[in-house]
């Protein structure tokens, strides 16, 4: 796809096909065959991550390399920060995939690059010590049409329609992205904002945003004006070069690739989504580090939209919007979830808006999701899932087990289907192909120290959230359970540790079942129910007469809505 004349590639085959095999080629093919012997031995591992979970998955087999290693400094690569590499490390991906494939390998040191590309076959190799930074020059990322996506600035890493390709080793990829996002002034401190605007750039009107060019900041207008002035058949690649500083490019981004494999890399300072597949089978993300400043205007860390039989264990994330999100959209002729089969283990979040998301563009539908042993420290919200009316569709079969948290800013467990409060209002409307439905979700042994709400649920009227389960948990937060719009909800032995009463506040809620929920002794409170649709209240193993004021019912709930056993 790079299509400016500077990244044009050619195929170059390396010296070591030429003459007599060195000392120094003997230690790439070396190193390429200790490479294939680890991607082996490694599968043992990946069985034993998919051993347990709870639904049918298909077995998701490593991607395979010939025993071929190219360095790039073999095609003219530099590694001292001041060199463009471009087109000799995509000639390299390029050549050992036309030889067959094999290990591309960047060795120790400052890389200095423009946008690179992926290839059939290839691993690209990052050892220990390389430091991959992409150019900040702008103007070095050319715009593409990419399917689905539209007209958008060149990826820095990119891949489409790609079989059998990996991204290895302990080296780090750059993206540079403070030359490409804008900057809210609440999140920075005075002498931040102050260093941010003698850096150059451009603030807006109201003199809340930083920009780093004119171009930037009007780019959204120029796109929206040409989107609507000219038919989309004939707009071109240079007709949206005004708002390429507007379109800022993702870290790395795969599109409808198999058997793909990431293993040890850290991608850092994205100009917006770090790491994103999308439309891809077959895929292992471990070990993976994403480091995005926690302002970093949409700066997700992992974004997986429309993928199946996915993998993602050992991962660590800080992330300047979604950590870790799962994405849905319908294609047309779909017959099947767009998404499905994601295990996701043994993880980290540091930051971000969720720890673990869902949404909030949902319409293509998800089933068969496993969370298991993850920790969540300072996140905005915990487990995290929106939607809204527009964007909506059936998310079924989400297991999430052993989630530990602390700190969490806002909710630890939260459901939304009003995301961005889009069509926040108490009428009804039809259920549509569009409608976010968010069901059979079970979640067990979730244990969180610190958040400012234990667990909220906001449902669509059409569509309550339904069908969830939650047990063997401990929440501790300023305030506990407040629910609207939802039934058929099971806690048990759960124990909501709250500041302030009540345990529970339930709003046109129905067909819930409380069994041996935990309290602390200084609420006076136990449950707040308010919505005239409110019914069908179980409590159970749960000791009421604790409270001063049990449950208090608003004018339109009847209090024979309530069974205690």
């Amino acid at each position: 796809m790079i299509n400016s004349k500077e990244n044009q590639v050619k195929t170059i085959k390396p010296k070591i096909f030429h003459k007599p095999i060195l000392i120094c080629e003997l230690i790439w093919l070396t190193l390429s065959g200790l490479l294939l012997s680890n991607l082996q031995a490694s599968a043992n591992e990946v069985n034993r991550y998919l051993g347990d979970i709870p639904f049918e998955m298909p077995e998701i087999a490593l991607p395979e390399f010939p025993e071929r290693a190219l360095n790039v400094t073999d095609f003219g690569a530099i590694g001292n920060g001041l060199t463009m590499n471009t087109t000799a490390i995509n000639n390299a991906i390029k050549a050992c995939s036309q030889s067959g494939g094999g290990t591309v390998i960047i060795p120790r040191g400052l890389w200095l690059t423009g946008p690179l590309e992926l290839a059939n076959n290839v691993n690209l190799h990052l050892q220990n010590g390389a430091l991959v930074i992409f150019s900040p020059n702008r103007s070095d990322y050319p715009i593409i049409n990419l399917p689905g996506k539209g007209f958008v600035t060149h990826p820095l890493v990119y891949g489409e329609k790609l079989e059998n390709v990996a991204i290895t080793g302990e080296g780090v990829f750059d993206g540079c992205g403070e030359n490409w996002r804008p900057v809210k002034k609440f999140k920075t401190t005075a002498s931040q904002w102050q260093e941010l605007l003698k850096s150059g750039g451009v603030v807006n009107h109201s003199g809340d945003i930083w920009w780093p060019s004119v171009e930037a900041m009007q780019g959204e207008h120029y796109r929206d004006s040409l989107l609507a002035t000219k038919p989309k058949k004939q707009l071109t690649a240079e007709d949206f070069l005004p708002a390429r500083d507007f379109l800022r490019p993702e870290l790395l981004l795969l599109n409808n690739c198999q058997r793909v494999l990431f293993d040890g890399p850290t991608f850092k300072n994205s100009p917006k989504w770090a790491f994103h597949t999308q439309r891809c089978e077959n895929i292992i993300i471990r070990n993976v580090k994403i480091n995005n400043e926690w302002w970093a205007q949409n700066g997700d860390g992992i974004d997986i939209s429309s993928c199946k039989n996915v993998l993602i264990y050992k991962c660590t994330v800080t992330a300047g919007d979604d950590a870790i999100c799962l994405k849905s959209s319908k294609t047309k002729g779909q017959t099947e979830p767009s998404l499905q089969n994601v295990v996701v283990r043994d993880c980290i979040v540091y930051r971000g808006h969720g720890g673990f998301v869902i949404g909030s563009n949902t319409d293509g539908g998800m089933q068969n999701i496993f969370v298991d042993n993850c920790i969540f420290v300072g996140t905005d919200i915990g487990l995290r899932f929106k939607s809204a009316r527009d964007r909506g569709g059936l998310v079924e079969n989400v297991i999430i087990r052993n989630i530990y948290m602390k700190d969490i800013v806002n909710e630890a467990i939260l459901f939304n289907t009003y995301y961005e409060n889009i069509g926040r209002e108490e009428k009804t409307y039809p259920v549509t192909e569009k409608t976010p439905i968010f069901t059979n979700f079970r979640l067990d042994s979730i244990f969180c120290f610190g958040a400012r709400q234990a667990i909220g649920v906001v449902g669509l009227p059409e569509m309550p959230v339904h069908r969830i389960v939650i047990r063997n948990s401990i929440l501790s937060a300023d305030v506990g359970v407040t629910a609207e719009n939802a039934r058929d909800f099971t806690l048990e032995n759960v124990s909501i540790i709250p500041k302030t009463d009540p345990i529970l506040h339930l709003t046109q809620c129905a067909n819930f079942h409380l069994d041996t929920i935990g309290f602390p002794a200084t609420i006076s409170t136990f449950m707040k129910l308010s919505g005239k649709n409110t019914q069908a209240i179980h409590i159970k193993n749960t000791a009421l007469s604790s409270f001063k004021n049990p449950i208090i019912f608003s004018a339109e709930v009847n209090p024979n809505s309530v069974v205690v056993e």
